[in-house]
C-alpha cells in the first residue's frame, strides 16, 4: 500500500525493522520536504515487495556502474518523474538511502546518491566513498556521497 510521507509528523511506518528507524524516518521525511518545497511533489513510498521494478533498476545501475551490491534488505522504494527528471529512491533496513537522479533528456545530469542515517556505520560496500555531513532538523546529521552515471539506463 503506497504511503505519502508526512514531514510535519515524522513516522517510522514501513521502517520499523531498521535498527535506526527514527533516523531513517527523519531522512525519508527530509526528502519528502525537499520534493514538496522544490517541485510541489508529494513523496510517496511503497513496500519493497511492491516496488521490485524500481529496486531492480537502482540495483542494476549500482552493479553495472560500480560493481556495488547493497547487502542490507530494501524496506521501501519510490520512483517518479518531475521536471524532466526520473527519480528513484530505495530505503534500506540498515539506514541507507540510495537515490537515482536520471535526466530523461540526453546529456542531462545523471547520478546516484547515497545518504546514511544518523547513527549508522558506513556499509562495507560503500567504504571507498567519502561522505560529507549535512545537518537536518528532521534527520539530525546526514552523511552523503554520490557518483555520476556514465551509461544509459
Amino acid at each position: 500500500m503506497p504511503y505519502a510521507v508526512d514531514f510535519d509528523t515524522v513516522s517510522t511506518i514501513g521502517l520499523e525493522t531498521s535498527p535506526v528507524a527514527e533516523a531513517l524516518a527523519g531522512l525519508r521525511a527530509n526528502e519528502a520536504r525537499y520534493f514538496k518545497n522544490k517541485y510541489g511533489h508529494v513523496f510517496t513510498v511503497e513496500p519493497a515487495d511492491d516496488a521490485r521494478d524500481t529496486i531492480g533498476w537502482v540495483h542494476r545501475i549500482l552493479e553495472e556502474e560500480r560493481g556495488i551490491v547493497i547487502a542490507s534488505p530494501p524496506l521501501e522504494a519510490t520512483a517518479f518523474d518531475v521536471d524532466g527528471i526520473r527519480w528513484a529512491y530505495v530505503f534500506y533496513e540498515n539506514g541507507l538511502s540510495v537515490n537515482v537522479l536520471y535526466t530523461i533528456e540526453d546529456n542531462g545530469k545523471r547520478a546516484v546518491g547515497f545518504k546514511l542515517s544518523d547513527g549508522m556505520d558506513i556499509p562495507t560496500e560503500l567504504s571507498s566513498f567519502k561522505f560529507a555531513r549535512q545537518k537536518s532538523k528532521l534527520a539530525g546529521t546526514i552523511r552523503g556521497s554520490y557518483f555520476v552515471i556514465k551509461n544509459e539506463y
